[in-house]
């Protein structure tokens, strides 16, 4: 019992009933207040899904969740972790593209500033339980978007449809698209299905390719050849290959059966491609054997060209193959038994067609060049956007490199006076010296690895005014030095700046050969801001100087601009066919390279390193 102020006293059981009435009525309280607020989520969640499928968010012909994640054009998502195309750097510590202006200034030429925390392979770590912003997981029932092989004539209207929605999502190139929603218009390639002898009976022979290297190892995995180790942690763990610089034929011809517009029915085909391995069927034949055998392979080519209903359509001017070797191995001037190579880009028939090769004549304009293969080949955007992040972050000690040996036979070669600069510069030039006996060249983490510790890498012409090396040394970040405009300036002209500038150092090799240039000086008077904006556009060059695996999600690679390419010239012929012009009539075949690099043929200060002798 209680006793209150009027002496009235209330009994223990009525306390308690009070007491149960209290909590009873704040637990109906609060459980009508939850009702409430759920009522109205869920109208609001709703009216979201129903705005969604309004604006075509969703697509009742493909389930949510096989959409492919769509993300603004400079980011991807991997694995979980977000990264960005500018910077390569991951989830929340993605940061601005550094400009000229913004870069650091850097000790030993080029120390960089680690933001991030680095892992074993040298890559930015992630907490990936920090709060301090949200992980995109990947979606992995991304769609396809490409079909190996497509005839508009043989694809239904809702297959059609669907291919077209899953491009949307993926973001891919819709230039051309016509009022039916055909996104292939315009860039539909047919593949002739050469004879085994032209391709596919080389590869069962390929110990027979060369005469000092087992080509059987190197045109394996689609051309890549076996997988590099990475004990010494040059690469990264995945998309590096052993690859040969002459397998490029085995590589394009792979990618092309990957190609999203192939088209069984050649009257729907804006170019045709002719899958002959001319590099590795030369190549054979290179050494030791009479012109008639170096020719026979390239005359069967061309007769049962001949005799196909496409080529009669334009005489083959719509035709393209890849010739993975430099263009001086199929052109040879005489049919004297000591002269070198092939006649396969003299015969009639293949000046129609486009031959793209590692390295072109600057005096015809039926070959083009592309890049040599290199030892990366990603699968994916993420495998590339990390190694760029990598090469942004890479320790440079040495203010140039190279790697290469002398060519006594060659009067003209500065290899010679460049060896002798590098040794007097002593600990600001890395020299790797190759001559016989050394397989130190030979081997890509002895190349790579010196590459990568460089802000300049020398690159003067060899055998030929190409090199492989010029691509290595764009993939590891280095600045490629020139000597003469024809080691890349006027080669490739779809994958490289015109303003070369942007990318590289250009020092005449006459005024190395004269020694009145030193190289060490001549690049330290470049402003270091200058240094940074180039090697930025260096490592921004990387994708389109590769051969991916396949087809990557944001970012178009070698083939893709070579695809690019093709279809843009056999349009423009096609074009001046219907008109009844000929632009190649404009200048003499022989100023082709100054055409196509400047647009006109008037008197130039490189005329000198083009004159035919």
């Amino acid at each position: 019992m209680k006793v209150f102020g009027d002496n009235t006293i209330m009994p223990m059981a009525i306390v308690k009933g009070r007491f149960w009435f209290v909590v009873s009525a704040t637990f109906l309280f609060w459980y009508l207040l939850l009702c409430f607020y759920n009522s109205k989520f869920t109208s609001a969640k709703n009216s979201l899904t129903v705005l969604g499928r309004n604006f075509g968010h969703y697509d009742n012909r493909l389930e949510p969740h096989n959409h492919p994640v769509v993300l603004p054009p400079k980011t991807f998502h991997e694995n979980g972790t977000l990264f960005s195309e500018e910077t390569g750097d991951m989830n929340n510590n993605v940061t601005k593209t550094e400009s000229s202006s913004t870069v650091p200034r850097t000790e030993n030429w080029d120390k960089p500033s680690n933001t991030f925390p680095i892992d074993d392979n040298g890559f930015a770590s992630v907490d990936r339980n920090s709060a301090s912003g949200k992980v995109l997981e990947p979606d992995n029932n991304q769609a396809q978007s490409a079909i190996e092989v497509r005839s508009k004539g043989n694809i239904d209207e809702s297959d059609k449809k669907a291919v077209n929605d899953t491009k949307r999502l993926s973001g891919e190139n819709q230039e051309g698209v016509e009022s039916d929603g055909d996104s292939c218009s315009g860039r539909y390639i047919y593949i002739h299905n050469l004879p085994r002898r032209f391709n596919r009976d080389l590869l069962k022979k390929c110990r027979s390719l060369s005469n000092w290297t087992n080509m059987c190892e190197f045109t394996s995995n689609s051309g890549f050849g076996p997988p590099l180790s990475n004990s010494e942690r040059v690469y990264a763990n995945r998309g590096w290959y052993s690859t040969n610089q002459f397998s490029l034929e085995v590589i394009f011809h792979n990618r092309m059966k990957q190609y999203e517009c192939l088209t069984n029915d050649s009257s729907l085909a804006s170019a045709v491609f002719v899958p002959y391995y001319a590099g590795l069927d030369v190549a054979r034949y290179l050494w030791g054997y009479n012109v008639s055998m170096r020719d026979s392979d390239s005359l069967g080519l061309v007769k049962w060209l001949r005799q196909k209903p496409e080529w009669r359509k334009m005489k083959g001017r719509d035709h393209f193959l890849v010739a993975g070797r430099i263009t001086w191995d199929f052109r040879r001037l005489t049919d004297e038994e000591l002269d070198w190579g092939n006649k396969f880009l003299f015969l009639p028939e293949s000046k129609n067609m486009m031959i793209l090769t590692i390295e072109s004549s600057p005096w015809h304009n039926n070959d083009f060049a592309i890049p040599y293969p290199t030892y990366f080949h990603p699968s994916k955007d993420g495998e590339v956007f990390r190694w760029q992040g990598r090469m942004r972050r890479q320790r440079r000690p040495f203010l140039f490199s190279f790697a290469g040996g002398q060519r006594p036979n060659l009067q003209d070669s500065i290899r010679g006076e460049i060896i002798e600069q590098c040794k007097a510069s002593r600990r600001k030039c890395k020299l790797l010296e190759c001559h016989f006996g050394s397989n130190r060249c030979q081997k890509p983490d002895f190349v790579m690895k010196m590459f990568q510790s460089s802000v300049f890498c020398l690159q003067p012409p060899g055998d030929s005014s190409t090199r492989r090396s010029a691509f290595d040394s764009i993939l590891a970040g280095c600045i490629p030095v020139f000597f003469h405009p024809g080691s890349a300036y006027i080669q490739y002209l779809w994958h490289l700046p015109r303003n070369f500038t942007k990318y590289s150092v250009y020092i005449p090799d006459i005024d190395v050969k004269k020694g009145t240039v030193s190289i060490e000086k001549t690049l330290l008077r470049i402003p270091k801001q200058r240094v940074a904006a180039m090697r930025e556009e260096v490592i921004r060059l990387i994708p389109k100087v590769i051969y991916a695996g396949s087809k990557l999600n944001t970012l178009d690679d070698a083939f893709d601009i070579s695809i690019k390419g093709v279809l843009e010239r056999v349009s423009k012929i096609r074009r001046e066919m219907e008109e009844g012009k000929d632009s190649s009539l404009d200048y003499a075949e022989e100023l082709s390279w100054k055409y196509n690099f400047f647009g006109t043929v008037r008197e130039h200060e490189w005329d000198r390193y083009f004159e035919r002798t």
